[in-house]
């Protein structure tokens, strides 16, 4: 059965489930809770782990140096038990290593580590990934943490995000959960982006470059979330039409293209890494 963790200092507390790793809830001391609360009328998630592929396949199905293995959406460690590694009052390690399981839709050796560490009003979340295997490793990663929207006491009031770098990255969609390639006009003006529920009425938009590395999700005149992305080269966001969330999603690795290559070292922004080589992604999140 999954466990829980808390975590935590004066400012800020967060529960990580072993279930995915997945944190479950971050509240600060005032008793305000920021992150989505999983309702089954939506949405289950929280903020799971996308490895070791971001996204769909085609008819979930990746090839791997030409042997074809079946693997589900965002990838099977968001189902996956991790063990409890280390943790301190501020800081938590859960670790996933291969397994029958995973060697049946992934034949790679691997430790994937993930770590929730608290520091102020900030949280960080720091994935390790590991080739322990003999052979190159290709694989897609991605955080997809869902935000309350609206914020708390934020109700009524326009929700935005704002990059840091005040981009116009291109926007992309998709079709049948695969990229379309095809570039659509950025919906950001001058790096903002004022939200609306009908934004998501085609699935998530998605923005493969140009995003940059921060930016801020808030609400005018109320509370902000900034965040910061190291390693992760692509975003998204996205919620269901008409749910109280925002997926803020950093990403290195999307879904296949339609019509494109099912090979995974093929896939956009696949990681590629070498026998015995070790590579970390990690976003920051500060409530303001």
């Amino acid at each position: 059965m999954p466990s829980s963790i808390r975590i935590g200092n004066q400012d800020l507390t967060v529960d990580v489930s072993s279930l995915g790793a997945e944190m479950q809830a971050l509240t600060t001391n005032d008793g305000r809770s920021w992150l989505w609360t999983g309702d089954a009328t939506f949405w289950t998630g929280r903020s799971p782990i996308l490895f070791p592929i971001v996204g769909k396949a085609p008819d979930d199905q990746v090839a791997i140096d030409g042997t074809v293995y079946p693997l589900a959406q965002h990838g099977f460690a968001r189902r996956s038990e991790f063990a409890l590694a280390t943790s301190t009052a501020t800081t938590c390690r859960h670790e996933l290593v291969a397994s029958s399981a995973t060697r049946a839709v992934y034949p790679f050796e691997f430790l994937l580590a993930v770590e929730h560490a608290v520091e102020g009003r900030a949280l960080t979340v720091t994935a390790e990934v590991s080739n322990r295997d003999q052979k190159a490793m290709p694989f897609g990663f991605g955080f997809h943490p869902a935000f309350a929207w609206p914020l708390p006491a934020a109700s009524g009031r326009a929700h935005t995000i704002t990059l840091d770098n005040q981009g116009e990255p291109e926007l992309v969609r998709l079709e049948s959960g695969l990229i379309n390639p095809a570039p659509l006009s950025s919906p950001f003006d001058k790096g903002r982006l004022v939200l609306d529920h009908a934004m998501f009425d085609q699935d998530a938009m998605i923005f493969p470059k140009g995003a940059g590395e921060g930016l801020r999700y808030g609400a005018e005149g109320g509370p902000n979330l900034r965040f910061h992305f190291k390693n992760l080269p692509n975003l998204a966001l996205w919620t269901k039409p008409g749910a109280p969330f925002i997926c803020v999603e950093p990403w290195h690795g999307t879904a296949a293209e339609a019509g494109a290559s099912s090979e995974l070292s093929r896939r956009p922004y696949t990681n590629i890494l070498a026998p015995g080589a070790a590579t970390r992604f990690a976003f920051t999140v500060e409530i303001l």
